[in-house]
């Protein structure tokens, strides 16, 4: 790869005195990551800036270099050399990944005890990966809180007003509709300790959930007319404009999570059949949804021209992005390194093309897509079980939450209010 990059001056790179023996690798693992040629051969004049700055550190060797001498060398300002910065965060995942050189670490007791956790709530309790997540991120925060991760003793000693101090601690950033989530992980992480004999018995019972009424909260829903402006806005002459129009395309047709849209690979697009597999993340049960001639459209457009268009052409040498070839799912990053998109990349996406279009959006979740979603199919006449299972609702109680918007439409067949006293029912006063 290497000599394709450089064909006349490769030598002044693979004889470098520390790196020269790994670098040809490097330049491979960055094309396969899906850096542009331009990027990597930056990174290659780094990498001599670099290797100087080790053999001043007395860093003569490949076999001498470790993550503490690596890191030293990355410029206190990351703006005053950014590429050399970049490239010694690059070698540092490099090494630990794609070679041998340096064994993996061995996970802190902290980590452990965070695993061991997160396989009880996915196989015991029956958890969805991301509920689990959320469950682990409360609870490695709460054993920092507490300084767990220090001393592991000090789990067993853990009292009511360290649980107050930490739900005083998070419920500055945090709404009562998300502490209570808070609450109940915590709760959850009680039980599980006391169960092992590693906790107090009976501590759950000492935090007081914050109160929340049911339906004080609005569902986040837009206009229809505003749905529809804001997959106008966006730009589709651009990689980035096809694959989030297709996205969001999908989210207003269908009602998907993001989690569910991330999740859609190549294997689910059935075009003969012209239908569409979605995997719900929630209930794990797998829904077949029609392909739409827009909805397909708008597909074809980003596969063709945006996913599979990871070629760069620099000095008559292609390289093939194997990104495109190595991950199956549909919705692929625009930035390096090559990999399938989060949830939190859609609602970035949403964010952004919000701003651009002008549109009176004041939601920041991409959530209200679904919201908005439900709203307009009540409006077209549906019926309530049928909106349910398009959502891919269990109960009917599930979709309801997603319909008190309707307010126009109770209007609608709200009941004439009686005459008032005094008055006859044909008019005037008796």
């Amino acid at each position: 790869m290497l000599v394709e990059l450089y064909p006349r001056m490769h030598r002044r790179f693979t004889t470098l005195p520390v790196l020269g023996p790994i670098v040809d690798s490097l330049v491979a693992w960055l094309l396969a990551g899906g850096y542009s040629a331009d990027r990597v051969r930056e990174y290659c004049r780094a990498a001599r800036r670099l290797d100087g700055q080790l053999a001043r550190r007395g860093v003569r060797h490949l076999h001498d270099l470790t993550r503490a001498r690596l890191r030293a060398c990355a410029a206190a300002d990351s703006q005053e050399d950014p590429d050399r910065a970049a490239l010694v965060r690059l070698l540092v995942r490099f090494l630990e990944t794609e070679t041998t050189r340096w064994p993996a670490r061995t996970p802190s007791r902290l980590a452990q005890r965070l695993a061991v956790y997160g396989v009880y709530l996915r196989d015991v309790r029956g958890f969805a990966a991301s509920t689990a997540h959320q469950h682990c991120s409360t609870t490695a925060e709460f054993l920092r809180f507490v300084h767990a991760d220090a001393d592991p003793g000090r789990v067993a000693g853990v009292t009511a007003h360290d649980l107050e101090a930490f739900i005083r601690h998070v419920s500055a950033r945090l709404a009562r509709v998300s502490l209570q989530h808070v609450v109940a992980h915590l709760r959850a992480l009680l039980r599980f300790l006391a169960a092992r004999g590693e906790g107090p018995i009976g501590l759950e019972a000492c935090i007081d959930t914050p109160r929340v009424y049911r339906g004080e909260q609005m569902p986040r829903a837009l206009p229809w007319k505003t749905v529809q402006a804001f997959l106008r806005a966006i730009d589709r002459r651009t990689r980035c404009g096809l694959r989030d129009y297709a996205i969001f395309l999908l989210m207003t047709t269908y009602g998907l999570r993001a989690s569910e849209v991330v999740a859609l690979t190549l294997d689910d697009l059935d075009w003969r059949a012209r239908r569409l597999r979605v995997a719900q993340r929630k209930t794990r049960a797998v829904l077949w949804l029609p392909l739409t001639d827009e909805v397909g459209a708008a597909l074809v457009a980003y596969l063709r021209r945006a996913r599979a268009t990871l070629a760069i052409r620099r000095d008559a040498v292609t390289f093939r992005g194997a990104g495109a070839i190595r991950h199956r799912e549909v919705f692929l990053r625009a930035r390096t390194p090559a990999g399938a998109l989060k949830p939190t990349a859609i609602t970035e996406a949403f964010q952004a093309w919000s701003r651009r279009s002008g549109l009176a959006i004041p939601f920041q979740g991409v959530h209200c897509l679904r919201h908005s979603y439900a709203v307009h199919l009540l409006r077209s006449g549906l019926s309530l079980k049928t909106i349910g299972d398009l959502l891919g609702h269990r109960t009917l109680e599930s979709t309801a939450v997603y319909l008190r918007l309707a307010v126009d439409d109770l209007r609608g067949v709200a009941l004439s209010l009686p005459p008032a006293a005094g008055e006859s029912s044909v008019g005037g006063p008796r």
